[in-house]
């Protein structure tokens, strides 16, 4: 007689890579694990499922509200990756499928029940290894931050970094930030401007802290960028978008 098949023990979470832009730098949020493994060390937030009946995308909303206080409907979410390597979690066999969360300029974090602590980090800070993470999340997060750098030159996603109105100047901030160069100002304008529906006017103008008056945009109905905004040559100091 054959072997009875019988299924193997596999645990799954959910994990979050939550970037925003505060001071004008790439920040993503971190919790200090309040109990083993790693306890004290910093992690993503995120979590188990709840039950075998939640859904996954509905396990990240929920994970997004506990740990960060954030409501899903309100900020940018996707699917980032699933992680599944044998050893990943001391705890056992344990694959999460991460999610990549942005939001304009996030208060800060309150700690949820299972953390000792949460905190926006600079994300260059984790990317060199000056604040290591638990698990596998150092990988976790680089591959967040290789989506957004690369969705910045197809998409609209910078929009979601910015408030509901912004100025030509404050998405520039989000692009320099998160593609962590400098960009010539007309240059980017021109470029903006050259891509029908990824800003429109919004009314009134703001005034900037040297008081000179800045028009105010919102995010345009597209959504894929042609031309698209492609990311300067850091090793050749290029500027072109």
């Amino acid at each position: 007689m054959r072997d009875r098949w019988q299924s193997s023990s596999v645990l799954l979470t959910v994990d979050l890579v939550i970037l925003t832009l505060r001071e004008d730098r790439l920040h993503v949020l971190l919790v200090e694990r309040g109990h083993e493994p790693y306890q004290g060390a910093f992690a993503l937030p995120g979590g188990f499922l709840r039950d075998r009946s939640e859904d996954i995308l509905a396990a990240a909303a929920r994970e997004l509200s506990e740990e960060a206080g954030l409501d899903a409907g309100t900020l940018h979410l996707e699917q980032l990756g699933i992680y599944g390597d044998p050893g990943r979690d001391p705890r056992g066999r344990v694959v999460s499928v991460a999610h990549l969360a942005i939001a304009p300029r996030l208060p800060e974090p309150v700690a949820g029940t299972d953390a000792a602590d949460a905190r926006w980090t600079p994300v260059d800070q984790v990317l060199d290894t000056s604040v290591p993470l638990a698990f596998d999340h150092l990988r976790i997060v680089s591959d967040g931050v290789d989506r957004a750098r690369a969705k910045l030159e197809s998409t609209a996603l910078a929009t979601a970094f910015c408030g509901p109105t912004f100025t030509l100047s404050e998405l520039q901030q989000v692009y320099e930030a998160v593609w962590d160069t400098r960009l010539d100002a007309r240059n980017f304008y021109r470029k903006v401007q050259g891509v029908p529906g990824f800003v429109n006017p919004a009314g009134p103008v703001r005034k900037t802290e040297g008081g000179r008056p800045a028009r105010l945009f919102h995010a345009g109905p597209t959504t894929v960028l042609y031309p698209p905004m492609v990311r300067p040559d850091r090793t050749e100091g290029g500027e072109d978008l």
